[in-house]
């Protein structure tokens, strides 16, 4: 299945549809324990088959909680989703939460998704004329503002011996970065999967480097603080499910591929490229975790890409 204009029409009225979710929930959004609001992305895979299978809710029902999901285009939205008390519970990359916390959003890390470095990458056209990363300077480069892939471009040009001002970063979500790549109005597209699965296999796309011996890609499982506090039964719950579900898809990536593609609007193949290179096992943070997550902290206010100094610490649960 082609990624279609149908399909990026999608993908806006998706955010479209966030949006007008947080603008209505911002100003009185209270906490329910009854009710168990889950944001996800096409990209989480887990919470993906999870929300196919019906899991949560089966496993929560006895308890008397109803569960609802809430699908955003990429992870700061999600974030954003956290901070007005939209939901409950979601999973993003890396830089999301750096930003999100920058911002003041008050929400806990709950655990990780193993390292996934080569589930997100630079990609070019299959007849560009870049052969290196160092062959961005001066070139447009479509990216995901506050995602994870932009902790990865800049780790990239670093290793290359580019500042991050040596490139014109072009900010755009998927779908549109999508567009603009094939339309050939950027030069380079940092993406993660599905959508650089699809890619690959769609339009040829070539990869120029991805995340392998650069960065983690952990994907982080975050909660609303006082859900986190509040709820630890419900919390112990979950979390068990997405450690079991997640060695699941990682025993069998075809089968999870399947019952992903309406979810994903994807073929099953595309699908299945992407979680062979996803985490997928899921642990509780570590100490360790935290201090690589301010890392990248650190690399982002030094950038003057976030507006003060974080303590990622400060976000999570006690203990750690």
């Amino acid at each position: 299945m082609k990624f279609s204009l149908k399909l990026s029409r999608r993908l806006a009225a998706i955010a479209l549809t966030a949006s007008t979710l947080l603008a209505a929930t911002s100003a009185s959004a209270e906490y329910n324990p009854k009710l168990l609001r889950i944001g996800f992305q096409k990209s989480a895979s887990v919470l993906s088959l999870i929300k196919t299978q019906g899991t949560f809710e089966k496993l929560l029902a006895p308890k008397g909680i109803e569960v609802k999901w809430v699908e955003f285009p990429a992870g700061p939205q999600l974030l954003e989703g956290l901070n007005v008390g939209a939901i409950d519970l979601g999973s993003v990359g890396e830089a999301p939460p750096i930003f999100a916390q920058a911002a003041g959003a008050n929400f806990v890390y709950v655990g990780i998704e193993l390292p996934a470095p080569a589930a997100e990458a630079i990609v070019v056209p299959k007849d560009s004329s870049l052969q290196k990363v160092a062959d961005l300077k001066g070139k447009k480069v479509a990216l995901n503002k506050g995602s994870n892939v932009h902790y990865l471009l800049v780790k990239l040009l670093e290793k290359a011996g580019l500042k991050y001002s040596d490139i014109t970063p072009v900010f755009l979500p998927p779908a549109d970065a999508r567009a603009a790549f094939e339309r050939g109005s950027v030069d380079a597209w940092v993406i993660w999967d599905p959508f650089l699965s699809a890619a690959e296999k769609q339009v040829g796309a070539r990869v120029l480097a991805d995340g392998t011996g650069v960065v983690n890609n952990y994907n982080f499982f975050l909660a609303e603080r006082e859900f986190a506090t509040k709820r630890t039964d419900a919390l112990r719950q979950i979390f068990d499910e997405l450690q079991k579900q997640g060695l699941a898809i990682k025993n069998d990536p075809k089968s999870a591929a399947a019952q992903l593609t309406t979810l994903q609007g994807l073929d099953a193949d595309v699908i299945e490229r992407g979680l062979k290179r996803a985490g997928l096992q899921v642990q509780p943070i570590s100490g360790k975790v935290l201090d690589d997550q301010q890392k990248v902290a650190d690399t982002f206010f030094d950038l003057k890409l976030i507006p003060k100094a974080i303590k990622v610490r400060d976000a999570a649960l006690s203990g750690k």
